[in-house]
């Protein structure tokens, strides 16, 4: 939740809640979009196409390491359900707002310290 807000609360207030719900619906909608097949599950390449739309450029690599870290079925076949999307989708867009904190020359790199880097990245691995 801490994505909605400006501190780490673990509560959210009204204002909060409806961005989340709006934000919930736009990815239900952008979901069902890129599962062309219905099949309830969105492969690499549509992830790709999804997280683009929402204005993310993610290297094939990366997007490897999302759909094996958000794909719940432990099939050969991979590929991530709504609910893990959301979650990918928070991810990418939390990681990425971080980043662009430190990003201040806009150049597509940036210097963490060690201690910085992981007071960015742990709340993702343990939200």
């Amino acid at each position: 939740m801490y994505l909605f807000t400006n501190t780490n609360a673990k509560k959210i207030g009204p204002k909060e809640f409806t961005q989340v719900f709006y934000s919930l619906q736009s990815w239900r909608a952008l979901f069902e979009r890129f599962d062309r097949d219905r099949s309830g599950k969105i492969d690499t390449n549509k992830l790709r196409e999804a997280l683009l739309s929402l204005g993310f450029s993610v290297s094939p690599v990366v997007l490897e390491l999302l759909v094996s870290k958000f794909d719940k079925s432990g099939g050969k076949y991979k590929a991530i359900e709504y609910e893990n999307f959301i979650e990918c989708c928070l991810t990418v867009k939390g990681l990425t707002e971080k980043f662009k904190e430190k990003d201040t020359s806009l150049s597509g790199s940036a210097t963490f310290t060690y201690e910085s880097f992981m007071l960015t990245v742990l709340p993702f691995l343990i939200a």
